[in-house]
């Protein structure tokens, strides 16, 4: 896994198809479970995390920063990039 919400997104869907894979044991399906669990919760840390980056970005570039005659914009956090 990468660091943008990208590679995070394709990261869930990976966990989403090992949860649908009828071929588990119970007992690997358990171990899928609680995997899964302590992905979510990792993962919704990430996205606040990236909401706050974006929110900070956007007042950045309503209110400035650096001095408001600047005429600075706020970069993009580099956790936001698309990347191909």
């Amino acid at each position: 896994m990468k660091n943008t919400l990208s590679d995070l997104n394709n990261y869930l869907f990976e966990t989403l198809e090992r949860l649908m894979d009828d071929d588990l044991t119970e007992e690997q399906m358990q171990k899928e479970i609680v995997r899964s669990q302590a992905v979510t919760s990792v993962a919704e840390t990430m996205i606040h995390n990236g909401e706050l980056a974006l929110k900070t970005m956007q007042h950045l570039n309503e209110y400035g920063y650096g001095g408001i005659e600047s005429g600075h914009r706020a970069p993009i956090p580099a956790m936001l990039e698309a990347k191909n």
